[in-house]
């Protein structure tokens, strides 16, 4: 068995104005240990997902965790970075450090701390995780406008299946009282371009971008041979890594390439098809981010990603429901925090105790976060322990 998530914390997320980068940490911390009953002095190491790339001054955050209990002075504690999938790799690293024996029990905190900043200031650090080469002074949504474009001009106009992703995951954060933005859309207003609903970089509207936001979530990770002294475990059938080209002009981008890859990868190293998945927390950046993972996942084939909503697959009560929690779109994305939020979102599924959000099928459920345009891929196919 692999090492087992035993125990999960997560902050609201929101514009978290009274709330600075070390209190975030210091909460969902705090949350995790709790909830899985495990003492400071017990941890072995901790691993800290925050991208940061100057949204904050904050540029060396690793040890903030050990504020929270005067007993984690002197844990190895480690920052990690991989842009928007910061959080799953802080997760990974730990996933190693279990499966090596240098740790039993380890604690894993994402985090971001976004609205220190303007609109302008939050797009031009997240710019840093492109190609500075061929890419720079591109933003984030410039660059998913350009996916888009492509993927529009090869496959037809996709407009109204991303205006229908919108509203089925605002919908989605309705059940999550954690969601940044609790707020049903209209179908008319997400597919149209008004004062409300500006262009942001055509084809994209503001309906179909992720919510600039602040929060942190964390898991306690522990080896498997320990799982059974907590109440709840959940533990990984498989975890797969992949890294593709950062050039986008190295890349095919009508679709999502290395997704595919970790997709792939991660259904044969767990013995398992998409049909076995119960429910999905994927990476839905923008709206046409979701779209594409669909073909990623194997959902649906090539250009045919806009058949998974239509057909009402990807929808709550659906064959495979995406995004129950709100997703990036509505839930909020504080990029380092988002990995760990995920997994977080995915263990209280597994577990029951998702609340409103709970999924109908959750033998196996899947979380997909993706760093960049498609280039650091993380795929992890979650069980309960005894599943």
């Amino acid at each position: 068995m692999e090492p087992c998530i035993t125990g999960w914390g997560h902050t609201k997320f929101g514009a978290l104005k009274d709330q600075g980068l070390e209190d975030l940490i210091i909460a969902a911390a705090r949350e995790a240990l709790d909830h899985a009953g495990v003492a400071a002095r017990d941890v072995d190491g901790i691993w800290l997902g925050h991208f940061n790339s100057g949204m904050v001054p904050d540029g060396f955050a690793s040890s903030l965790v050990l504020g929270l209990d005067d007993d984690l002075r002197f844990t190895p504690a480690t920052r990690c970075e991989n842009a928007c999938a910061s959080g799953s790799a802080a997760i990974y690293s730990a996933l190693e450090a279990v499966r090596s024996g240098s740790a039993k029990i380890a604690l894993v905190v994402g985090v971001e701390k976004m609205t220190d900043l303007d609109t302008a200031g939050v797009t031009k650090a997240l710019s840093g995780a492109s190609y500075q080469r061929e890419e720079s002074g591109v933003s984030f949504p410039q660059i998913f406008a350009r996916i888009a474009g492509q993927y529009f001009q090869r496959f037809g106009d996709q407009s109204e299946t991303l205006a229908r992703i919108a509203v089925k995951n605002h919908g989605n954060a309705l059940s999550n009282p954690l969601a940044h933005m609790q707020k049903a859309v209209t179908f008319d207003f997400c597919n149209a371009v008004s004062d409300r609903n500006p262009m942001i970089a055509a084809p994209l509207r503001m309906t179909d971008c992720s919510l600039i936001t602040d929060g942190a979530a964390a898991l306690v990770i522990v080896a498997p041979e320990l799982a059974q002294d907590f109440p709840q475990a959940v533990t990984f059938r498989s975890a797969v890594q992949v890294n593709d080209f950062l050039p986008m002009s190295r890349r095919d981008m009508t679709e999502l390439t290395g997704p595919r890859v970790a997709f792939e990868r991660a259904y044969e190293a767990a013995g398992v098809t998409v049909a076995d998945i119960g429910f999905a927390e994927v990476h839905d950046c923008f709206t046409i981010a979701e779209l594409m993972i669909y073909e990623a996942m194997g959902l649906k084939p090539k250009g045919k990603g806009a058949e998974a909503v239509a057909e009402g697959t990807v929808m709550k009560g659906g064959a495979l429901p995406v995004n129950l929690s709100g997703g990036l779109k509505a839930k909020g994305h504080p990029v380092g925090a988002t990995g760990v939020s995920m997994h977080v979102m995915a263990a209280r599924q597994l577990t029951g105790t998702a609340g409103d959000m709970q999924a109908d099928r959750t033998d196996l459920g899947l979380v997909f976060n993706m760093g960049g345009s498609g280039v650091a891929n993380y795929c992890s196919i979650l069980e309960t322990v005894g599943t």
